[in-house]
């Protein structure tokens, strides 16, 4: 199956919380994406990796995207090399995505900035005829995305662009909060983190209500890129 956009999360949850809104509003104009986990975040502090897997599957849900993938790389101890490029490069050359979107260059989790690093490498890898990768026996041909964008995650990095997200913030709302063994609860009896606070919920809602009324709109997302933005006219910026 060819995709339109792939979006990569070093964790279940990391693509919901970063570009979730990007992502509906794409499928609603029959764009077909999907989603990559790197790690089962199996050292998160609250829930488990069998909770978290059923909440990933009812965020998909949720989102509507085409299919979901989990690589089963080791949260917290991934590393950019050789063997962890080449499982990515199988993924690539699988969906051959003209766009793909991956972590925050730079966050407090340090598997998001090693994620963002590890997946933007690999789509320039992915596009060298030598590296050779197979699935069942067939051999794969070289594909390398047209872009790489970066979704913004903890840290409040400043935008290179932004995409107007107004009439699909419910929906991103909806998918973060699948994963109710890992955000606010006022019930739960599980230890307090920094994302399982009330205030952290609101900040997801209140920075896409900020982005949206910067550019006019109600709410956005935000991005960055690796490489000059371009557009065919001015009249391409809204």
């Amino acid at each position: 199956m060819k995709l339109d956009i792939l979006a990569f999360g070093a964790h279940p949850d990391d693509v919901e919380l970063g570009c979730s809104g990007t992502i509906a509003k794409e499928i609603s104009l029959g764009k077909k994406i999907g989603i990559i986990d790197l790690t089962r975040g199996e050292l998160g502090t609250r829930g488990s990796v069998e909770i978290r897997n059923i909440e990933s599957e009812a965020a998909a849900k949720i989102l509507g995207i085409s299919i979901r993938e989990n690589l089963d790389m080791r949260d917290g101890f991934f590393i950019n090399d050789e063997s962890h490029q080449l499982r990515i490069i199988e993924i690539i050359r699988k969906y051959k995505p003209e766009i793909v979107l991956c972590n925050a260059i730079d966050d407090r989790h340090i598997d998001h900035a090693k994620g963002s690093k590890l997946v933007s490498d690999t789509c320039f890898l992915s596009g060298l005829i030598k590296i050779e990768t197979s699935i069942d026996g067939i051999q794969q041909e070289a594909w390398r995305p047209k872009l790489v964008y970066h979704y913004i995650q903890w840290k409040n990095i400043e935008p290179d662009f932004v995409v107007d997200i107004t009439g699909f913030i419910d929906i991103k709302e909806a998918s973060i909060l699948a994963y109710g063994s890992q955000f606010y609860n006022p019930n739960s009896e599980e230890p307090e983190t920094p994302i399982a606070t009330k205030n952290f919920l609101e900040s997801i809602h209140n920075r896409s209500r900020e982005l949206g009324r910067l550019i006019g709109t109600e709410y956005a997302e935000g991005f960055t890129v690796e490489r000059y933005l371009a557009v065919n006219s001015l009249g391409d910026l809204i």
